[in-house]
């Protein structure tokens, strides 16, 4: 799998932009603030429908511009295609010149991995952090949980109303009833899918932070869930109705679910050092590469946001083994050298991308 080109109109701070792609590596380098981030962004944003650190799509547009365009041309192993994405008033995603009429249907024809540097924050922020990388890994895989994490949150939100309701205007508590049972339908769905991708994330991630640490290490990751059955989470939901009323929101679910990783069985997150936090989001970013590459049969394109300057030269010659066989796209602030690998080298500044030279 891989990305032939990008062509982007209006989008941040490019007005007009063509960009070619190898399908190895491609090195994006330049000051900060000129615009390299967003080429990254246009990928993910055509992998995912959404922006990874855009609140609305309103800025992605061009400052002064009304509308902005983001067209990618991919290849995978059985076939080609094209995703464009136009955003004005709202937001129209096109696969192969049709247009989708759900989010799901764009999800898994691009999949990517993305390190930025704030993905230290997976394992060092809160648990919203984790659910998002479950969240964006199992989706691309299974568009079935995003449709179903989305009416789960839409239930949520429903019975959140309701629950505010009941608080001031004394509405009938027996009517969240049928929002409960809804709720408990969709949190099965999706704490399975979790759990199953916790299991394969564990297999995976073994083995692999085990090379980066010359068996040094031994890393775990375990899952914590309000759901562990219909049952428990319907008793649950029952026990703290009365809670829900006074605070006005649902106070248990799979929206509080949470996995927390251990090294040498102690919890990363209270006793685990920079450096271990280092390795750990690498070998688990390493491990979704291999999830997908499973699931799929080919591997996913790896996006490295400025994340080469988060790593020592040992994690970063570890990484680099790795992707003998995908495409990379790398951002950083200074030209790196990597030798003997068949690379694609630009410039970026002021929303101009212009190709350098190219290595063989």
């Amino acid at each position: 799998m891989w990305i032939s080109k990008i062509n982007l109109i209006n989008f941040r701070n490019y007005e007009k932009e063509n960009i070619e792609l190898n399908n190895h590596i491609n090195v994006f380098y330049g000051e900060n603030a000129q615009g390299k981030t967003n080429i990254i962004e246009s990928i993910f944003l055509c992998s995912m429908g959404k922006s990874f650190r855009a609140k609305k799509d309103i800025e992605m547009i061009q400052l002064g511009k009304e509308n902005a365009s983001i067209e990618i041309f991919y290849e995978k192993s059985d076939r080609c295609g094209k995703i464009k994405i136009d955003i004005a008033n709202k937001k129209n995603i096109y696969l192969n010149g049709i247009k989708l009429k759900k989010l799901s249907e764009l999800l898994g024809n691009i999949n990517v991995v993305i390190f930025t540097p704030d993905d230290i924050h997976i394992l060092k922020g809160g648990p919203q952090n984790r659910r998002r990388f479950l969240d964006i890994m199992i989706s691309q895989l299974k568009p079935n949980y995003m449709y179903n994490l989305n009416l789960y949150l839409k239930t949520i939100e429903e019975r959140n109303h309701y629950l505010r309701q009941i608080r001031e205007e004394h509405k009938p508590e027996e009517m969240l009833d049928i929002w409960d049972e809804k709720l408990i339908e969709y949190a099965e769905i999706i704490c399975g899918y979790r759990k199953t991708f916790i299991e394969k994330i564990q297999e995976k991630i073994t083995k692999i932070h085990q090379e980066i640490t010359d068996n040094k290490e031994e890393i775990k990751i375990e899952y914590h869930t309000d759901c562990e059955s219909k049952e428990k989470y319907r008793q649950l939901l029952k026990e703290r109705r009365k809670l829900d009323i006074i605070k006005g929101y649902t106070t248990k679910g799979i929206h509080r679910d949470d996995f927390y990783i251990t090294i040498n069985d102690k919890d990363l997150s209270t006793y685990g050092s920079q450096g271990q936090h280092r390795t750990a989001i690498l070998s688990l970013k390493m491990a979704e590469l291999e999830i997908i590459y499973d699931e799929i049969g080919e591997y996913p394109i790896l996006l490295l946001d400025d994340f080469m300057s988060e790593l020592d030269e040992k994690r970063r010659k570890h990484l680099l083994e790795k992707i003998e066989n995908i495409q990379v796209i790398i951002t950083c602030t200074d030209k790196i050298k990597l030798e003997n690998k068949n690379i694609l080298i630009y410039n970026v500044k002021d929303g101009n991308v212009r190709k350098e030279n190219q290595e063989f």
